[in-house]
């Protein structure tokens, strides 16, 4: 088993290990009121919803769609918003399949602190897709996952995508 040991490089990673992790008030309120996208992730915006991407992704190509109104539940949410989320999630997975080819995919929305959301008070549906051998030994050592695109050139794949 002997040889040269294998480096892998994950530079980005660096800005959130040193970023302030002290909650900065509801990202998914403030980011799409500015009008920088391209730096804060967001792919794509609709009437009530938008994309944006996970800058910490699990895997290549992740992405949540958001809606504006910052609810922490789907009750909450009102039909035009319903109608106007699921559409752009379907449009998500279109546009993730044109850029990226995935086997498949991982989608769900986590309600509540319990269920595991980061962001609990602003529901969002995460969409990861997903190839076969996409997982590896890495996952099993601290929870590391190795993505092997920068995010901004994944950005710009999606980007292209979506208005395709």
């Amino acid at each position: 088993m002997g040889g040269k040991m294998k480096v892998l490089w994950a530079p980005w990673r660096m800005d959130y290990i040193l970023s302030d992790k002290k909650p900065q008030g509801c990202i998914f309120c403030e980011l799409p009121k500015q009008e920088n996208d391209r730096e804060n992730l967001i792919l794509y915006r609709s009437t009530d919803t938008f994309v944006i991407m996970n800058r910490y992704p699990y895997n290549n190509g992740h992405i949540m769609v958001v809606p504006y109104a910052h609810i922490a539940s789907l009750e909450k949410m009102d039909e035009g918003t319903m109608l106007d989320f699921m559409r752009v999630t379907k449009h998500s997975v279109q546009s993730v399949q044109k850029a990226f080819m995935p086997e498949g995919f991982n989608m769900g929305i986590n309600i509540g602190k319990i269920a595991g959301a980061g962001m609990e008070t602003h529901l969002h549906l995460h969409i990861v897709p997903r190839w076969a051998g996409d997982t590896s030994f890495m996952t099993v050592f601290d929870e590391i996952r190795v993505v092997p695109e920068h995010v901004l050139s994944t950005y710009d794949k999606l980007y292209a995508a979506f208005r395709t």
